[in-house]
């Protein structure tokens, strides 16, 4: 009886003893293949969160390239637009070959409204009131998730 005891405090023992050290974590890349930056953004729809990793468009040259040619968009991304100072803005999709869900978003973070772009199409989708960001996730995923207008949008930056 002794024995069997005696074996079990062994390897009890060496587990407690030096372990080898952890791996850091990988951590997600702060950019994409694109270049452009990467952030989570989260939507805040009532006590819903809905977290996204975005690329963001920055310059005026990122912004009219946006997410033109893209064949495919993951559920979770997207490509976030920010404007400063605030300002009305239009969009179009042109050469852009997946629909696209542009949700307005205005200075006080709440989306003013939310437009489903037709892939290829030159219609103009603009509002006419003063916006922080434009963000463009898959088309659909909008109403798949429940998001509307009064919905809260962050994102680190």
């Amino acid at each position: 009886m002794i024995r069997p005891l005696f074996a079990v405090s062994l390897v009890l023992l060496a587990a407690c003893g030096p372990q080898p050290a952890a791996t850091e974590p990988q951590l997600a890349p702060r950019s994409a293949p694109s270049g452009l930056d990467l952030v989570q953004l989260t939507i805040h729809s009532g006590t819903r969160r809905h977290a996204f990793i975005v690329e963001v468009a920055r310059t005026e040259a990122q912004q009219a390239q946006g997410l033109m040619n893209r064949r495919t968009l993951s559920p979770d991304a997207g490509m976030l637009f920010p404007f400063d100072p605030p300002r009305p803005a239009s969009f179009w999709m042109r050469d852009t070959l997946i629909p696209l869900d542009l949700i307005f978003i205005r200075p006080d973070g709440t989306i003013a409204s939310i437009v489903t772009g037709v892939p290829m199409s030159e219609a103009q989708m603009a509002i006419d009131e003063p916006l922080t960001a434009v963000l463009e996730i898959p088309g659909g995923r909008a109403a798949q998730l429940g998001i509307g207008p009064g919905d809260r949008v962050t994102w680190s930056d």
